[in-house]
């Protein structure tokens, strides 16, 4: 059973008359929101077919929407990886029971959470060649910087779901002689990581979104392709910018559709713990809590 599921209570008979009604109410007043938006910009002929045509021939998707997009698909998946990575090794840091690791990740994290993701990827693109003697590629720049905002917060995301774990789970896992990287390995990131995975998701959408911000580096992201670029030719500047929030929009979508069905999946698994040599006669199974 999902933690969703558990902390959510049924409404009663009077509830559910209350939830129609609220429902109908706001869908009417949606609807009206959308009809005032699309008499607004029919008054300003935003609507004409000049402005849309261009969406119907090969070479605006070719050209200018397609390139933009796996821009910014490979900046995300490569982004995602390293941030997740960068998360799990931080926080697994800011655990640790040696000062000498814990204050440095600790000093690290709260740093990159600080700084600007614009000020970071503007930083890594002009101020680190000076450091390390050679150019970094705007792909580079956007990914150092989503990796080290996004993966500071994630930190803090998987410090979160492993202290809120019982402390059980830990006290179990040493009883059977499992040594603590082994307990953090086997038992509690795969329990936080499931626990937190709301969180993460939308941490990883938003990564998503931030690739936009590749422009301060001339980075050919969906964004800038299919928006600037675009209009700059055809002069459709807000029919192009909801064809590219549609498609923001299905990613976004697809990737929250993605972590649910992970979550259904792993919800049923279990943790299988290696043979111990001393005290047990065979592998042990921790059953993930939730």
């Amino acid at each position: 059973m999902s933690t969703s599921s558990v902390l959510y209570d049924h409404p009663g008979p009077r509830a559910k008359v209350r939830n129609t009604v609220l429902s109908v109410i706001f869908g009417v007043a949606l609807l009206g929101l959308v009809y005032w938006i699309y008499s607004k910009f029919d008054q300003a002929n935003q609507w004409e077919g000049w402005l849309w045509k261009p969406f119907a021939e090969p070479k605006t998707w070719t050209q200018f929407i397609l390139p933009g997009l796996w821009a910014t698909l490979k900046a995300a998946g490569v982004g995602m990886l390293l941030s997740l990575a960068f998360g799990i090794i931080f926080a697994v840091g800011r655990l640790s029971d040696h000062k000498w690791i814990s204050v440095p990740a600790g000093a690290v994290v709260e740093f990159f959470r600080a700084v600007p993701l614009l000020l970071m990827i503007f930083f890594v693109f002009y101020g680190l060649p000076y450091v390390i003697k050679q150019p970094v590629t705007a792909f580079w720049s956007v990914v150092i910087g989503l990796t080290l905002y996004n993966g500071s917060v994630l930190a803090e995301a998987f410090r979160a779901g492993i202290r809120a774990l019982p402390g059980g789970q830990s006290e179990a896992a040493y009883a059977i002689g499992m040594r603590k990287t082994q307990v953090m390995q086997l038992i509690l990131i795969p329990q936080a990581a499931r626990a937190m995975l709301p969180i993460i998701v939308s941490q990883l959408v938003v990564l998503l979104k931030d690739t936009a911000l590749g422009y301060i580096v001339a980075y050919p992201e969906l964004l800038q392709r299919g928006v600037n670029d675009l209009a700059a030719n055809y002069g459709n500047i807000i029919p192009a910018a909801m064809v590219i929030a549609v498609i923001y929009i299905i990613i976004n979508s697809m990737l929250t559709w993605f972590a649910g069905w992970l979550e259904r999946r792993t919800g049923t698994r279990r943790v299988r713990v290696p043979r111990q040599r001393a005290g047990t006669a065979g592998s042990t199974v921790v059953e993930p809590q939730g």
